[in-house]
């Protein structure tokens, strides 16, 4: 598997790095991961308008289905029966947001693991490590054998360094945004039969919270090149959130022009 996952994934995304590293004005690291986030982002864009238009369509069928549950709290079985049609009838799949997300993560992984291995340089002499070398392509290899890699950003931003507070609190930032976003605008409500909903929803608020404080510990340790993907990428899906869920509210009218149904 881990073989599989080299000659797929990880040394293609690797090979990518380098080669616009290679090829850009300036051979800046910076600008090389910037454009190969962005790349990979619009390349994931359908799995990710798919799992985001998958959240819009549990937004609003939340409130049905806390009807739904208070009216059937008592008999558990019929209310299982009840939710199952009125998913069928809505056409909606509560875990149809986690499918897109579980095949974008091996890519995502591979995106990281390359941006961390990339800079991953002899201090001294600027090399990739030869355990890195093995997975350029044909003259990327016979090049960055000898050739040194400058992992400054525009010349002053050493991307292989770490501690660096200003791109961890940005990220960090930029994680809160994008998790407000996600929020969606409920009441609590107070019934025995959507306690499940209003422990998740509380859950999630809390999530809002603690992911970019663990994005800012996290993004100080690790290099700052790491620290920029997460910027960028956070920077790039919040965009994407921010266009679908305001300025395109009518984006679903296609599969959803009335309201949720409900079961008689």
């Amino acid at each position: 598997m881990t073989e599989l996952y080299n000659t797929f994934l990880y040394e293609p995304i690797f090979n990518a790095l380098i080669y616009l590293y290679h090829i850009l004005p300036g051979s800046d690291m910076g600008i090389a991961i910037i454009v190969l986030t962005v790349f990979i982002k619009v390349l994931l864009f359908w799995p990710s308008l798919s799992s985001l238009k998958a959240q819009k369509n549990l937004q609003e069928t939340q409130p049905k289905v806390e009807e739904i549950r208070e009216k059937y709290k008592d008999d558990k079985e019929e209310l299982g029966r009840q939710l199952m049609a009125f998913y069928k009838n809505n056409k909606v799949n509560p875990f149809a947001s986690c499918l897109p997300l579980l095949i974008q993560l091996p890519i995502l992984l591979a995106l990281y693991r390359a941006f961390f291995q990339g800079l991953g340089v002899d201090p001294e002499t600027h090399l990739l490590a030869a355990d890195q070398i093995q997975h350029l392509y044909g003259y990327l290899a016979n090049i960055y054998t000898t050739m040194p890699i400058d992992t400054q950003m525009f010349g002053f931003l050493d991307l292989s360094a770490t501690h660096n507070i200003v791109l961890a609190v940005l990220a960090g930032i930029a994680a809160f945004i994008q998790g407000k976003t996600m929020q969606s605008k409920r009441t609590e409500v107070k019934s025995e039969g959507a306690k499940d909903e209003n422990t998740a929803a509380a859950i999630s608020k809390q999530m809002t919270y603690f992911l970019p404080i663990i994005t800012i510990v996290f993004g100080y340790q690790f290099p700052a090149g790491v620290t920029l993907y997460w910027l960028v990428s956070t920077l790039f899906s919040l965009g994407q959130q921010l266009y679908f869920f305001r300025v395109k509210k009518d984006w679903n009218k296609d599969d959803a022009k009335d309201q949720p149904k409900a079961i008689d």
